[in-house]
Formats: C-alpha cells, sequence, structure tokens
C-alpha cells in the first residue's frame, strides 16, 4: 500500500515525486513506457530556469530523479497496463503485478507523433524536433521544414518565422486542415512556402549524428527528389498517453485528461500533472509546475481523508 504513486517520470512526474518525498509520503514512481519523458530524448535545454548555460535535457531528468531519490521517492520500470479507480485504495497494475495507493498522480505524458521513420529517432535533438518553442532559437539564419498540415504546423511555421530565414511547410496533400485564420497568416508570411503534395521518406544524415538533407516523395507523381533542409519540425500533434484511464477519468475529444481546482480530476483522490492534461503549452517549466501542485494536492488530500 503506497500513499502516493505517480506514473510518469518526466518533469511533471519528477517534480510531484519531489514534493511528495518531502511532504514524507514516501511516493513510488513508475516510469512509464518512455522513461524521463520528452526531456530524455531531447539534448540542450536552454529555457529552464536556473541553467545560464543550458542543460542536457537527459542530465536534467537524472538530475531531478536524484533529487527525489534523495528525499524517499522511489522508482519501478515499467508501463501501466490497467488501472481500477472505482473504489479507493486505487488498484494499479503494472508487469502483472497488482499494486495499491491512497492516491495517484498521472503524469504520464503525451507523446509527440512521428513519421514512422527508422532515423528518427537518431536525429531526434540533431536537426529534427517536435517542439517550435523549445528548439527554434537554434535554427537562427537557417532552413527549416515543417511537416504538417493543420493548426499546429501553421503556428509552428509561424513561429519559426522569428529565426529561420526560410520555413516551407509540408504536407501531403494540397488541401490543409488549419483554420483559415491559421492559414492566411501563414500564407501572408514572406519568410513562408509550401510544398504539397509531399512526404519525407528519409532524413541524412544519421552518421553524422546531424539532419542535413532529406528524401521526399510526391505523392501524385511518385518522383522521389534530395532536399537540403537545416532542421525538421514535426507539426502533427501529440498524443496524450490516457488509453489505460479511458472510461475511468473525464477527457476531451483528444484524450487529454480534464482537471478542476487546480490538478483535481473527476475521481477524488486522483490527480493529474503535465502534458497528460496540457495541450497548450507542452513545455518543461510549466509541466514541472504542474507537478508541484498535483504533490500539494494529493497531500491535502490526504491529511483530510482516512484511507
Amino acid at each position: 500500500m503506497y500513499k502516493v504513486i505517480i506514473i510518469g517520470s518526466g518533469c511533471a512526474g519528477l517534480t510531484a515525486a519531489i514534493y511528495a518525498a518531502r511532504a514524507d509520503l514516501q511516493p513510488l514512481v513508475l516510469d512509464g513506457h518512455e522513461p524521463g519523458g520528452q526531456l530524455s530524448l531531447t539534448t540542450m535545454v536552454e529555457n529552464f530556469p536556473g541553467f545560464p548555460d543550458g542543460i542536457l535535457g537527459p542530465q536534467l531528468i537524472e538530475n531531478s530523479r536524484k533529487q527525489a531519490e534523495r528525499f524517499g521517492a522511489t522508482f519501478r520500470s515499467g508501463a501501466v497496463t490497467s488501472v481500477d479507480l472505482s473504489r479507493r485504495p486505487f488498484k494499479i497494475v503494472v508487469a502483472n503485478e497488482t499494486l495499491e495507493c491512497e492516491t495517484l498522480i498521472v503524469a504520464s505524458g503525451a507523446s509527440a507523433r512521428t513519421l514512422g521513420l527508422p532515423a528518427e529517432r537518431e536525429l531526434l535533438g540533431h536537426g529534427l524536433s517536435t517542439c517550435a518553442t523549445c528548439d527554434g532559437f537554434f535554427f537562427r539564419g537557417k532552413e527549416i521544414v515543417v511537416v504538417g498540415g493543420g493548426d499546429s504546423a501553421m503556428e509552428e511555421a509561424t513561429f519559426l518565422t522569428k529565426f529561420a530565414s526560410q520555413v516551407t511547410i509540408m504536407h501531403r496533400r494540397d488541401e490543409f486542415r488549419a483554420s483559415k485564420i491559421m492559414l492566411d497568416r501563414a500564407r501572408a508570411n514572406p519568410k513562408i512556402k509550401f510544398l504539397t503534395p509531399y512526404v519525407i521518406e528519409d532524413l541524412h544524415d544519421v552518421e553524422k549524428k546531424n539532419l542535413e538533407s532529406i528524401r521526399i516523395r510526391n505523392v501524385k507523381t511518385q518522383e522521389v527528389s534530395k532536399m537540403h533542409t537545416d532542421g525538421v519540425f514535426l507539426g502533427i500533434g501529440h498524443d496524450p498517453n490516457t488509453a489505460v484511464f479511458k472510461g475511468q477519468l473525464d477527457m476531451d475529444e483528444n484524450g487529454y485528461l480534464t482537471v478542476h481546482d487546480g490538478s483535481r480530476t473527476n475521481v477524488e483522490g486522483v490527480f493529474a500533472a503535465g502534458d497528460v492534461h496540457d495541450h497548450v503549452y507542452r513545455q518543461a517549466i510549466t509541466a514541472a509546475g504542474a507537478g508541484c501542485m498535483a504533490a500539494i494536492d494529493a497531500e491535502k488530500f490526504l491529511a483530510g481523508h482516512k484511507a
């Protein structure tokens, strides 16, 4: 029986673990299917307060993990396969073992949609990015490609024109799903051009650990060509890691958990933090702040309820 179980080990989960451990709640952190969250897949983080020279994403995660362990948090690897939130104590199944807890903090994050190319994982953080706000600064004066046809792609492309010399929006169709106002704004920007209907078939150069060019294919003619680019941003959306909670926790139409009064979900004693409910900001610092809120809310809940 645990007082607090935290699902997820990114910025939200680790911050929740630090606060919960300091409150003497002895939290158990379940790493989840993507240990360390999206920061573990990036390189330099320059917008997290307290690091004037920046810090590598995996190092920030490792530091936070050690900090949580210092105060008494414990960790366990493995993904959650099912939960029963119908009554307290809640039941959490990991690797065929059932764990019980008085409160639960869901910080399972959201995974960026990718193109499904073998080179993506190798070049993520080395010219390939899923976050314009996080990485746009590194592409000052560069030529970059944004993949996608929805509002996310238009918003990211428009933001990236603050830094890049040219932004090409590449979409597999001639028509766009983006709203008219977002599409018109992108079309009016002199730094943005459109390339349709094209898809990326490969990324180069994995051996150099640096994105230098892409192989693209015209969907209509099937013509394949090579295109130089200094960077590729995937603007095709994110998928919140909430499938295991369907039917038990309230979600919006895209699967993001809904919260009220801070970090509270519709189930008393269950709290949410980070990208699992935040589809607007999606930053390390906002996830950390949400993790702090969830831990404090859980502590207050435990103080007012008996197990």
